[in-house]
């Protein structure tokens, strides 16, 4: 096959190319000890921990396993999560920031030594997490997240010279970190939870819980989960438990280029400190060495066209790296909570029963094991260093106020906008693979027309709650700018809290 430089029509990520087995929907009620919902890093190690504990464990996916969010990750297992350890000192205290450290790098002790224990082969290498920049603005921030680091006794280093060659002035180097190929190692995990008992049911959409003395999960065909515990692992919780999660988070998409180059990849996993964000890490595909570029971060359905954000990316591949061919494209997305750390635990102090786990500020691996085994302390009854750290009911002052303000505010801006939004494109001018917004029958629509001249319409009200969604041309999704939910163009949901589709509009 011609090797192209051009971007891959469709996105798709590179892990779902293993064989991952299927697994049944479920078709009657059931009762189990744990209810888990969402079949992602955290629904999958939690359920792993539990089974091997004797517990009875019943996993829903609204699809396939593996295919969320951890199914799109770029897959760094490291503590590195931005210039964030200052921060964490000065809004924590030391403490604190020592325990999100510790917390990660647990995290990465039990791939490594799950992996090993199972003989798993999931490319698992360790690698230095570097943070660099060639902005003035950041060198002194470098600096004092050195400071922060020495402060922490972070195994660490400060350097005017990386083996990457971009420009740079300082860098960052956090040492003994890892990355790994995800899903090779989860769906071990998943085939040794079922082994132990565990049952796991895809295509089964939860869409309430009913909380009594033994509460119980609500799929779309009506089927009850009774549980003694509940876990909500689906990334934004589909059911919100009155902890008011929306209004506490906001999600933003970034994305990413598998690409192959003639240069050797130097070692290391890079990202730069300044905006736009560029990471980079190597890959083996089919044998051979790619690099993964990644970056371009904005809030979901805000902003220019998606598909300018992969051209981005590819401008600075070709600058930096040189292209040979662009071998995948997908993107990700993410939630980020008012103070940086993840929820992780109760869902509210009323419904002591049901777990959560969300937030994790596009740092879904270390933090999605870090979850698992809090979530499984818990229900076993062992104390977990971290619970207080991450609960959910935690609330700081500062930041939290503030950003609490700004996130709903810009709800409610986009919420208005999103009504007041006068549209009149005609769909008759459409090109193929292509869409818009326009009204029919005074509704506000969006319209898309695939390669054989088909269309299909929606109604572009977000069955969440109310904003108008906006087309996003790089994943062809309809994408809502206030709370992230996302649709296929025909309307069905593809990653929440929405839990019912768009309405289809009938154009004959």
């Amino acid at each position: 096959m011609a090797q192209s430089k051009e971007l891959p029509q469709f996105p798709e990520p590179f892990w779902r190319e293993i064989d991952i087995p299927n697994y049944p929907k479920l078709e009657e009620g059931m009762k189990v000890d744990v209810g888990i919902v969402g079949g992602g890093i955290v629904g999958i190690t939690t359920a792993y921990l539990l089974a091997k504990q004797n517990v009875t464990v019943a996993l829903l996916d609204a699809g396939r396993i593996l295919n969320g969010t951890t199914g799109h990750t770029t897959a760094k297992i490291t503590a590195q999560h931005g210039l964030i350890y200052d921060e964490f000192i000065q809004h924590f205290g030391e403490e604190k920031a020592k325990l999100y450290y510790e917390a990660q790098m647990e995290a990465k002790e039990f791939v490594e030594a799950t992996a090993k224990e199972l003989d798993i082969n999931c490319d698992l290498e360790e690698q230095d997490a570097i943070i660099y920049t060639n902005s003035d603005d950041y060198v002194n921030q470098l600096e004092t997240e050195k400071k922060a680091y020495d402060t922490l006794g972070i195994d660490s280093e400060l350097t005017d010279s990386i083996p990457l060659k971009v420009q740079h002035k300082l860098a960052l180097i956090m040492k003994n970190q890892a990355q790994f190929h995800p899903l090779k190692f989860l769906s071990v995990l998943a085939k040794e939870a079922v082994k132990h008992g565990a049952q796991i049911f895809e295509n089964t959409t939860a869409v309430d819980v009913e909380y009594n003395k033994h509460p119980a999960i609500i799929t779309r065909e009506g089927h009850r989960v009774i549980c003694g515990n509940i876990f909500v692992a689906s990334h934004f919780p589909f059911y919100d438990g009155q902890g008011f999660y929306p209004a506490r988070m906001y999600a933003e998409r970034a994305y990413v280029l598998a690409i192959k180059s003639k240069k050797n990849y130097p070692g290391g996993m890079y990202i730069t400190a300044e905006e736009p964000t560029r990471s980079l890490r190597s890959i083996t595909i089919n044998g051979e060495e790619a690099w993964l570029v990644i970056g371009d971060n904005h809030k979901t359905g805000q902003g220019k066209s998606t598909i300018e954000h992969y051209k981005a990316l590819q401008d600075f591949a070709e600058a930096h790296i040189g292209v040979e061919e662009i071998l995948y494209r997908w993107s990700a997305q993410d939630l980020t909570t008012l103070d940086k750390l993840p929820y992780i635990g109760r869902i509210s102090e009323e419904e002591d029963k049901i777990f959560v786990a969300t937030g994790f500020r596009k740092w879904g691996m270390s933090n999605g094991i870090l979850a698992a085994k809090i979530i499984s302390d818990k229900i076993l009854g062992h104390e977990n260093p971290y619970t207080e750290l991450f609960s959910p009911s935690r609330f700081q002052t500062d930041p939290s106020l503030r950003k609490f303000a700004r996130i709903n505010a810009d709800v409610a801006k986009h919420l208005i906008k999103g009504k007041l939004e006068f549209t009149d494109n005609s769909i008759k001018s459409l090109s193929k693979d292509d869409a818009t917004v326009t009204r029919i029958n005074g509704k506000r629509a969006g319209v898309y027309k695939d390669p054989e001249d088909k269309y299909h319409c929606v109604d572009t009200t977000c069955t969440h709650m109310g904003c108008e969604v906006e087309w996003n041309s790089g994943e062809r999704t309809w994408d809502c700018p206030c709370h992230g939910s996302r649709f296929s163009y025909t309307g069905e949901v593809v990653e929440g809290p929405a839990k019912r589709p768009l309405e289809r509009i009938d154009l004959e």
